[in-house]
């Protein structure tokens, strides 16, 4: 029998293969963290409107901007947040540094503030100090629509005073950033009263939620033992039949917290802001004292709508973190959460969205033109007037097509015959009339224009 050779299998070769000849392997792409989210250019519009409006509120009720770290030592927000609240048991980023330090992404900016209160000595100004901040906070929190788990606040703090009107003039704020975007909205509001008034009126609800146990989600069975006040924070829709026959904060509080409560909505009623109160409404965090309230847009599916803001007294909290006794408020305004609104505002209402409205346009023709037209346009960066360009577009067609999308009254047109002349042609978009104008009288003429003078 002939002898049978073992062969070797012949070895397979992997071959990477790109699917156009000539062209290498794409690289690997990247997307956004889950619950990151990138801000556009074509957001800015709406990012700009707001900034501009929580400025403005700035500095007509006289808050001074402050800006404290990303990165802060987690005891900074388990002392002020508390243990038991959703933020610090679930949704905190915390991790450890390389120097063996633990430190978090702050949740919110208010314990932050306080924190620099005490250690920037503060306490030492005329009281009170009203500070303002814009920016970033982090939470490990589901996403949705307006909520990431890197959002941004604008936050109003007062500081160093106890008075009803401190409490109103936070919630004016609030309301007025609201009226400025166009956006209808009404306050929620509630007094917590002192810790001694909640430890009483905790024993009663604690009771009262035992007796209730069987009805109840899983996370409401734990805060009974754990932190019973969320409770009634919960927004899940089986625990709500049960929470609207809770008992009332309200009755336990003693005559001096129901005065003062009483001062916050006669003041409200003054100025004729919107206000339900809601007795149920106790905020998320362990610092609060007294008055709370958040913010609700009046317009959309009822029930369908988050909180876009919201904020109250912390007369405790300075003092929880080391400093001396200095009550204070604030409030805080969700951005992502409000530029949802705004659009979905607009679009139930056909609103057009917010647009950058130019003066005039400024057109070029040839690299002489180019180079003469940019030092024209910085000369009149300080005068107010606005103006639009494209040095990407060479034709005067294309220019002048662009001048009509933006609707501007006036296009300013420079060629090679204008540079050598010291002059520029100012067209009427309206009239299609054009007249020629020396270029040392431009910023005079254009603002007689543009009844700017």
């Amino acid at each position: 029998m002939p002898e049978i050779k073992k062969t070797k299998k012949a070895e397979k070769k992997v071959v990477s293969v790109s699917p156009i000849p000539g062209v290498e392997k794409a690289k690997k792409t990247y997307n956004v963290l889950r619950g990151m989210h990138d801000i556009l250019p074509r957001e800015e519009k709406y990012w700009k409107q707001l900034y501009h409006a929580a400025e403005n509120l700035s500095e007509y009720f006289q808050f001074s901007r402050i800006e404290t770290p990303l990165l802060e030592e987690v005891n900074l927000f388990v002392r002020s947040v508390g243990k038991g609240t959703d933020i610090v048991d679930k949704e905190m980023y915390i991790f450890e540094d390389k120097d063996g330090a633990r430190v978090a992404l702050r949740p919110e900016a208010t314990a932050s503030v306080a924190r620099a209160y005490i250690g920037n000595g503060m306490w030492n100004m005329s009281q009170p100090v009203k500070l303002w901040y814009w920016g970033p906070m982090f939470r490990h929190d589901r996403p949705q629509a307006g909520r990431y788990r890197e959002f941004f606040q604008v936050g109003y703090e007062t500081l160093g005073v106890k008075d009803p009107a401190t409490d109103v003039e936070l919630i004016l704020i609030a309301f007025n950033f609201y009226k400025e975007l166009g956006l209808p909205v009404e306050i929620h509001i509630n007094s917590i009263g002192t810790p001694a008034e909640r430890e009483r009126y905790i024993n009663e609800l604690v009771s009262y939620y035992r007796s209730k146990r069987s009805y109840l989600c899983e996370d409401c069975r734990n805060r009974i033992s754990k932190n019973p006040l969320r409770l009634l924070d919960c927004k899940v829709e089986g625990c709500q039949p049960v929470k609207e026959g809770a008992p009332q904060i309200v009755d336990w509080l003693d005559e001096e917290s129901k005065n003062y409560f009483m001062k916050v909505l006669e003041y409200l009623d003054e100025l004729a802001i919107p206000y339900v109160l809601t007795p149920t409404l106790v905020r998320g965090l362990d610092y609060y004292t007294h008055t709370v309230f958040e913010i609700y847009p009046t317009f959309g599916e009822p029930g369908s709508q988050s909180a876009l803001g919201g904020g109250g007294r912390y007369d405790l909290l300075v003092e929880e973190l080391g400093g001396k006794p200095a009550p204070a408020a604030g409030v805080a305004l969700g951005i992502e959460r409000t530029v949802h609104a705004m659009k979905q505002y607009a679009e139930e209402n056909k609103i057009p969205a917010p647009e950058v409205k130019y003066d005039i346009f400024f057109a070029q023709l040839g690299d002489e033109a180019k180079r003469r037209a940019l030092h024209i346009i910085n000369d009149l960066r300080g005068t107010g007037i606005k103006i639009a360009f494209n040095f990407f577009k060479n034709s005067l067609k294309n220019q002048l097509e662009a001048a009509n999308n933006l609707r501007v009254s006036y296009v300013i047109i420079l060629g090679q015959k204008e540079v050598q002349d010291k002059s520029v042609i100012i067209r009427d978009m309206e009239s299609g009339v054009q007249e020629i104008v020396d270029q040392k009288k431009l910023e005079s003429i254009l603002k007689k224009k543009l009844n700017r003078i």
